[in-house]
């Protein structure tokens, strides 16, 4: 089974780092949460206004990503209940 590999247990740690990078652009291309004010100073920068561009699609990344590694983890730790 491919969950009981070297390989499986790589994806998983691969697509942490996935997460986390995705989690972190999501982060800073929102300006919708609170207590955020660096977004707004950002604003002037064009470099800011397209990473903010393309805030919807490192939503959809992300979210891949998590599912993703969620199944490789699953199937290679098993359910803890």
């Amino acid at each position: 089974m491919i969950f009981q590999t070297i390989i499986a247990a790589r994806i998983i740690f691969i697509f942490s780092l996935i997460n986390f990078v995705t989690a972190f652009l999501v982060l800073l291309s929102c300006r919708c949460i609170p207590g955020l004010k660096i977004t707004g100073d950002l604003m002037q920068y064009s470099i800011y206004r397209r990473l903010f561009g393309y805030h919807c699609y490192y939503w959809r990344a992300f979210w891949i990503s998590v599912v993703i590694h969620a199944i490789f983890a699953i199937g290679f730790i098993g359910v803890p209940f």
